[in-house]
């Protein structure tokens, strides 16, 4: 039987707040010479080359049928998308502002889930979306300023992954985590491959293939482990802790985003980017806190 590990599941979560923001430094630092298609082929080719025999080693199926196939293919397609609109704004946008624009994903599924399912949003949560809304106004408007509408993609990010959480949520209990990443992958490069193809033959520049140079290729390599590794951290992390506990560490990602948006590219939030930051925080973990303080409903007499 399965114990909780809270202090590992907070480990391998932390982890994943450190991995998905260097990965998408990687992506930042190749944007300039590597086109957004092939940089998505790879990123989904390397998933599917070390996901596919982690599960043939482990016994796990990758096969899924029916409603749950078809909303798998939906899934990937929408995760291509907003990983493609996180990569764009990298290249108008500091890491961290890109990250922290993000994160009114929460907000999103807070606000879906009372629409979409009738989950019961009270007037404390209701203020708490506004109030985070209100931090990814002020992150947004000195990024609008200086780069225009690539300072919005970032809500196309959160409005993509706010959909993937939903279509994850709808098949979760039909499927695997691990398989169901490996199959994500085959299918982003199926998705991928015929466009990236088209793009070359055609001389499409943002879908061309290119010859990368030997830096670049090291950098492509690590962005497909990045994403890879910090995707299944947070997958084995759920394995050992519950989610309410480990909701709150996801924020960190925004702190060392922070680092590595210095690190690499000396790029700093400005004033008002940095209060907004610390307003949707703030909000989102309200709402994580509340909902942990909210007692699950009673089940159905018998």
């Amino acid at each position: 039987m399965h114990l909780d590990r809270p202090f590992l599941g907070v480990l391998l979560m932390l982890g994943f707040c450190i991995l998905a923001p260097l990965g998408d430094g990687m992506a930042k630092l190749l944007g300039a010479t590597i086109p957004l298609v092939m940089l998505l082929f790879v990123r989904f080719a390397m998933q599917a080359a070390i996901l596919l025999p982690l599960c043939r080693a482990t016994g796990r199926s990758i096969a899924l049928e029916g409603r749950v196939l078809r909303l798998a293919w939906a899934r990937a397609a929408i995760h291509i998308a907003g990983i493609a609109a996180m990569f764009t704004s990298l290249h108008f946008l500091p890491l961290a502002d890109a990250i922290a624009i993000a994160f009114v994903m929460p907000f999103l599924l807070l606000v879906a889930g009372h629409v979409l399912m009738g989950e019961e949003v009270g007037w404390r949560r209701f203020t708490a979306c506004v109030a985070g809304f209100t931090g990814t106004l002020m992150v947004i408007r000195p990024s609008f300023e200086e780069v225009g509408w690539p300072a919005l993609l970032p809500l196309g990010v959160a409005v993509s992954f706010a959909a993937f959480m939903l279509v994850t949520r709808a098949i979760a209990r039909q499927t695997e985590p691990v398989a169901l990443q490996a199959a994500n992958g085959l299918m982003g490069v199926a998705i991928l491959a015929p466009l990236l193809l088209a793009g070359t033959l055609l001389d499409v520049p943002p879908a061309r293939l290119v010859l990368p140079s030997a830096g670049d290729a090291v950098l492509l390599g690590l962005l497909g482990v990045l994403g890879t590794g910090a995707h299944l951290l947070m997958t084995w992390s759920l394995r050992f802790a519950p989610a309410s506990t480990l909701a709150p560490m996801q924020y960190l990602e925004i702190p060392f985003a922070t680092l590595f948006g210095w690190l690499l590219f000396r790029d700093l939030p400005d004033g008002m980017a940095a209060a907004g930051i610390v307003v949707t925080v703030a909000s989102g973990l309200y709402i994580v806190f509340r909902e942990r303080a909210i007692p699950a409903p009673a089940p159905p007499a018998t």
